[in-house]
């Protein structure tokens, strides 16, 4: 796994990728990843460009190895980010909600390996002919905001359709699901949950705690009728917002902006001041296996590599007999 084409293409030493969670992945998070092994991420989210700079100046100084930035498209400081993320020269840029296809000739002109993250087969044929050098395929079963396939039946048929590597995302949280990946023909996995409660994690501990005590239905999804589904662990506001979707979708006319109402501001009010009621704390399902308190990132992708060994080799020597 070590010599994975992505891995050589990412000059990292394992395949393993911080997910990239607004307000959560930014440098210390993501320099703590890269030094580890494998590769941070710094959300630029809905980010002005001063902040963004300061994130990708810190994780500098933070860690010599690759790390990479994540673009939300839908960003109304998109421009500026592309433009930045060029300047600075970083080695990998992930993209979610859209296709960057009209940016990849100023990536590629920097230097830079573009990632796009897909929720169907369709999407990633398109981002390969759009010349992505991988794509991270990711299931519903991951936290914020999420497709309509599973990671086990999406995965297999974005490997079968596309050319280039695959990075696997969405309920992954140990070495087993690691290695479970890795046989559906991945080059490597992406992991978002497991890295929030991790010791250079800056969440709120009120954040960290909740996650750590969930089970394996605490998450819930809102934002279904509107077409923008989100994964997070469910408290008051996720209840508050599914009744009032309800009864909006039930109307000829509904009022999505009371939605809107109710989520702006929901994940500060969780990553920033640790307010586990009316917020919107992000997570996957794996939340539930997520039990180890105050691990450092390097402990954590020692663990997974570990595991995902572990399993391949005791599992593969049954399977022969």
């Amino acid at each position: 796994m070590k010599n994975s084409k992505l891995c050589q293409m990412l000059g990292i030493e394992y395949p393993i990728i911080q997910g990239a969670m607004a307000w959560v992945a930014e440098a210390n998070l993501a320099s703590a990843v890269s030094n580890a092994g494998g590769l941070g991420i710094i959300a630029s989210g809905h980010a002005p460009r001063e902040f963004v700079k300061s994130q990708i100046d810190k994780a500098k100084q933070l860690t010599d190895k690759p790390f990479g930035v994540n673009i939300m498209l839908m960003s109304p400081f998109v421009e500026d980010i592309v433009d930045l993320v060029c300047e600075e020269r970083v080695k990998v840029v992930t993209t979610g909600a859209g296709s960057p296809g009209k940016y990849m000739e100023k990536f590629k002109a920097a230097g830079i390996t573009v990632i796009p993250v897909v929720a169907s087969v369709a999407l990633a044929k398109r981002m390969e002919a759009d010349g992505a050098h991988a794509v991270i395929a990711e299931g519903m079963e991951g936290g914020g905001h999420i497709g309509k396939t599973t990671t086990m039946a999406l995965v297999p048929q974005v490997v079968d359709a596309v050319n280039i590597p695959v990075i696997a995302a969405g309920g992954i949280g140990d070495g087993r699901g690691v290695a479970a990946a890795m046989m559906l023909g991945v080059d490597a996995v992406q992991l978002g949950t497991r890295f929030l409660v991790a010791q250079e994690s800056t969440i709120h501990e009120n954040y960290k705690k909740a996650v750590l005590k969930a089970n394996d239905t605490s998450t819930d999804i809102t934002g279904l009728a509107t077409g923008h589904p989100v994964r997070g662990l469910r408290n008051k506001l996720t209840r508050e917002y599914n009744k009032t979707e309800r009864i909006e979708a039930g109307k000829e006319n509904p009022n999505w902006e009371l939605l809107e109402d109710l989520g702006k501001g929901a994940l500060k009010r969780a990553v920033v001041d640790g307010d586990t009621k009316n917020s919107s704390m992000m997570s996957g399902q794996i939340a539930g296996m997520v039990n180890k308190e105050n691990q450092t990132c390097q402990q954590i992708v020692e663990e997974l590599m570990t595991e995902c060994q572990t399993v391949i080799k005791q599992n593969m020597a049954a399977w022969v007999e």
